[in-house]
């Protein structure tokens, strides 16, 4: 049965972020993937930014959890209760029907994995649930011509994984799926600034020190570049204040940002000749929040050797890819899986 006019949802279910496409409306719902649980009573507490909010300033019977560990469902329960509740928001005005639903998902996942992505996605109410590649969403998303004879490449980098992907004639040719990528560099800050300053942060605020001062390539004149971090002394056990520069948030990003350029790499040495020349005339596309990351996109190019081209809206990629899909029922045969 084709997907119907409205109510149709696809749906990124990010380990960072959750993204709700409606068919005819466009991106309806985006939320951290987050839920705040009481552990006394197992019940739902908070979801999404009011849950977020949570992170690191609970009571011990309060815990904010994040359902998807590296872009995979790791708590099956709370991810149902998670989705549900988004579900349910977005339908509002049509609570009384179950729409059919598209995920994206990792490229890696298991089929057991996959099994509970499509039950989850059930148990929330969906009437049926398919799964789309997320490197194959983000390629759609990305304006890419994923059903031409010619090879295209995405990097997708988001919260838990990074996607590589080359993909011709509808399919993917090759691929990479590395279970590291943003939540990677936020511990990578973590760990900098407490091995070097004795100063203990939470990963929301390396976040923040990531996106402001972070950098996988540095121009001379950005190296200087300065942030004032806060956070508890691990001497003193009392609140403390020290300024890191852009070239040390660059030194403890360097591993991150270097098994990203090594799986771009390993995927272009498994890359058809003809396919591997079509890259190079075309480029590769970058996608997924992580992949703003300052001078991602030169120093892939540096690396590779290849032009390296970013998407107006990289965060919104695989979702749009969802949506685009279930406006096209042909390319959504041929792309779910």
């Amino acid at each position: 049965m084709a997907f119907g006019i409205y109510r149709d949802l696809g749906i990124d279910l990010g380990t960072a972020n959750t993204l709700v496409y409606m068919k005819g409306k466009g991106i309806v719902l985006r939320e951290p993937s987050v839920v705040a649980l009481d552990t006394n009573t197992d019940e739902v507490l908070a979801v999404g930014h009011e849950a977020n909010r949570m992170v690191g300033r609970t009571p011990s019977n309060i815990v904010a959890v994040r359902p998807l560990r590296e872009g995979v469902i790791a708590d099956l329960e709370v991810a149902e209760k998670m989705l549900r509740h988004y579900i349910t928001s977005v339908l509002k005005k049509h609570w009384f029907t179950k729409p059919r639903v598209l995920v994206a998902v990792p490229s890696g996942v298991t089929e057991v994995e996959k099994r509970a992505v499509v039950d989850a996605a059930k148990q929330a109410g969906a009437k049926e649930a398919k799964l789309i590649l997320e490197p194959m969403a983000a390629a759609i998303g990305a304006g890419l011509p994923i059903q031409d004879a010619v090879g295209s490449m995405i990097v997708d980098i988001g919260g838990g994984t990074t996607e590589v992907a080359v993909i011709s004639l509808g399919g993917i040719v090759t691929q990479q799926s590395r279970r590291s990528a943003g939540d990677e560099m936020d511990m990578a800050i973590v760990q900098y600034v407490r091995r070097t300053y004795s100063l203990l942060i939470g990963t929301p605020t390396a976040e923040k020190v990531k996106i402001a001062i972070g950098a996988a390539y540095l121009e001379p004149e950005e190296a200087d570049e300065t942030m004032e971090i806060r956070g508890r002394d691990l001497v003193t056990g009392l609140p403390n204040v020290v300024t890191v520069s852009a070239r040390e948030i660059q030194e403890a990003l360097r591993e991150s940002v270097q098994n990203i350029v090594d799986s771009v790499r390993m995927t272009l040495e498994s890359t058809p000749a003809e396919l591997a020349a079509d890259i190079m005339e075309r480029g590769i596309m970058l996608a997924g929040g992580s992949s703003q990351l300052r001078g991602l996109d030169k120093l892939i190019s540096k690396e590779t050797g290849m032009p390296v081209l970013k998407p107006d809206e990289p965060l919104n990629c695989v979702v749009y890819g969802t949506g685009k899909a279930l406006e096209d029922y042909d390319l959504l045969e041929r792309v779910s899986c």
